[in-house]
C-alpha cells in the first residue's frame, strides 16, 4: 500500500508538468514573431493571432459593383436582378434597402431569407453571382514588373513576387510586407523574410498563400518599425515605389 502511494505522488507531478508543456506548445503555434532588423539583429518584434493566415480558400465576398440574381422557388414575383450600390447597399422589391457589401454569398442569402421573412413566410431563395470582381492581388516597390495580377488558383507569396517579375537587385528580401484586409476599416500588416526562407532555411511552410485582395510591398530600405494592424488608409504609405 506504501508503495502504491509513492508511485502515485511520483506520477501526478510528471503529469502536471505535461500538461504544462502542451499548453505552453499550443500558445507558442498561436504567436507569430517578426523580426524587423536588416542585419539579424532583432529590432522590433510584432506578437498576434495569426490566424486570418491559415485560411487556404476564402469564400469571396461583395463588394460595390457586384451584381447578382435573386431568385424565389415559391414567389416568382419578387425575382429580380440586384447590383450593389457604391455604399454597399441594394435595393430591394418589397422591402427596405439592405447592406450587403463584405458578405459572402451564403451570407447573403441568409440575409435575404430573414429581410423576406417579414413578408413571405418562409421563403425560399437562391442567389447567383452574374458580376463580380475576379480576385486579385497587388504587388509593389522593388519588383520588375508592379501592378495588380489576377489571382488564379493557390499562389503563394513568393510565386507572386516571381509573376510580378522578381525582384530587382535594389530589393530588401528579408523585408516583404503583406497586407491583408481584416475589415472596412483595418488592415493586417505581416512582414516575411523570403531571403531567409528561400536561401538559408529552404522553409516553404512559411510561403504563406495569398488571398484576394492581398499587397504585397518589397522595400528598398530597412523599416524600423511597422504595427501588425493599421488603417488601410495608412497602406498607401508603403505601397507607393520606396
Amino acid at each position: 500500500m506504501r508503495n502504491r502511494a509513492v508511485l502515485i505522488l511520483a506520477i501526478v507531478p510528471l503529469v502536471m508538468s505535461l500538461s504544462w508543456a502542451q499548453a505552453g506548445g499550443e500558445q507558442g503555434q498561436q504567436a507569430v514573431s517578426v523580426n524587423l532588423s536588416s542585419n539579424g539583429d532583432s529590432a522590433t518584434k510584432i506578437n498576434s493571432q495569426n490566424h486570418s493566415f491559415s485560411q487556404r480558400e476564402p469564400r469571396y465576398r461583395l463588394e460595390p459593383g457586384d451584381a447578382f440574381d435573386v431568385a424565389f422557388e415559391l414567389s416568382p414575383e419578387f425575382n429580380q436582378h440586384v447590383t450593389v450600390q457604391p455604399d454597399g447597399f441594394i435595393s430591394l422589391r418589397g422591402i427596405d434597402d439592405i447592406h450587403v457589401a463584405n458578405e459572402t454569398v451564403p451570407q447573403l442569402t441568409a440575409t435575404l431569407k430573414t429581410a423576406y421573412g417579414k413578408i413571405l413566410s418562409d421563403p425560399l431563395i437562391s442567389v447567383v453571382l452574374t458580376d463580380f470582381q475576379k480576385p486579385y492581388f497587388i504587388a509593389n516597390g522593388q519588383v520588375k514588373s508592379p501592378g495588380k495580377y489576377e489571382l488564379r488558383g493557390d499562389i503563394t507569396v513568393s510565386e507572386g513576387i516571381a509573376i510580378a517579375g522578381g525582384f530587382l537587385d535594389s530589393a530588401k528580401h528579408s523585408q516583404v510586407l503583406l497586407f491583408r484586409r481584416v475589415d472596412d476599416q483595418m488592415s493586417q500588416a505581416t512582414i516575411i523574410n523570403v531571403k531567409k526562407m528561400m536561401l538559408t532555411q529552404k522553409n516553404l511552410h512559411e510561403d504563406l498563400h495569398l488571398q484576394p485582395g492581398d499587397m504585397l510591398v518589397v522595400p528598398k530600405n530597412r523599416l524600423s518599425k511597422i504595427e501588425p494592424y493599421l488603417p488601410t488608409k495608412q497602406i498607401g504609405v508603403y505601397a507607393a515605389p520606396f
